[in-house]
């Protein structure tokens, strides 16, 4: 576990960036799966963003609070198929996601980050990487690290 304090939105755009490019380097050879967790306005989005961008995706990232799942190619270059971000904030059940092919999209070569991932946490492989997103104050969030 570790955890460390980002300073404002785009110091957390920046640490999304590096752990994308990070992701890069690695060897995986299966889903990489981030579960993020925090309340409203933790900057899970805004690291979202920062991640894809790290990663290499070039089309402009939002929430997919309303249509939940949002799908973006990677660059031919890549290993992984495509970047997946989920959101569950509107999700009730993990059932709800399995209902939307879930399972499909863990069996691809594709990098997921999943927000509000403690709602489906029974339905994610033991190697989701968990990271939990606090409020400290209106410019300060601490960020913690938990790989199971």
């Amino acid at each position: 576990m570790i955890s460390f304090t980002v300073g404002d939105f785009k110091k957390m755009k920046g640490m999304g960036e590096v752990l994308g490019r990070e992701i890069l380097k690695t060897a995986i050879k299966k889903a990489l799966v981030i579960g993020l967790v925090g309340q409203l306005g933790t900057g899970k989005t805004t690291f979202v963003q920062g991640l894809a961008r790290g990663l290499g995706i070039k089309q402009r990232i939002i929430s997919p609070s309303f249509v939940i799942i949002r799908k973006y190619k990677f660059p031919r270059k890549s290993r992984f198929s495509y970047f997946y971000h989920i959101d569950c904030y509107r999700i009730l059940t993990p059932k709800e996601m399995l209902e939307l092919d879930f399972k499909k999209i863990l069996e691809e070569n594709s990098v997921i980050a999943i927000e509000w991932a403690e709602k489906i946490k029974k339905i994610l492989p033991g190697h989701t990487l968990w990271m939990n997103f606090d409020y400290i104050d209106k410019n300060k969030r601490k960020v913690t690290i938990i790989y199971e």
